[in-house]
């Protein structure tokens, strides 16, 4: 899909359109901007996790992966399932594992 131009003959609804995605992109981008919220996305690519696991991946504590899970899924990054006591969590849709693939690329690339 090509990108947008921006022009000063652009009609006001596509400017209104195109104003309201950049909102949506920017929440999105901020949102993934937070290394410990981009690493649970990395985890979740591979597929659903607990909380517990991603404390151990994470090597972090259970509190600060339950703010960091609570912003992912306020933006509708991901998703819970509970199972008693425990909860897991996955991606929500495949928005986060495309750009999780585009930010290998850009950054993790060995030939970089």
């Amino acid at each position: 899909m090509p990108l947008p131009e921006f022009s000063a003959d652009m009609d006001p609804e596509q400017k209104e359109k195109m104003a309201a995605n950049a909102t949506k992109a920017s929440s999105f981008l901020k949102a993934i901007s937070h290394q410990g919220r981009l690493m649970i996305l990395c985890h979740l690519v591979s597929g659903e996790k607990s909380v517990t696991e991603l404390e151990h991946l994470l090597s972090a504590r259970q509190a600060a992966v339950s703010q960091q899970l609570s912003r992912l899924r306020l933006e509708g990054l991901v998703v819970p399932r509970r199972d008693g006591k425990a909860i897991y969590y996955s991606l929500a849709d495949d928005k986060p594992r495309l750009v999780m693939e585009l930010v290998y690329q850009l950054f993790c690339d060995d030939d970089s």
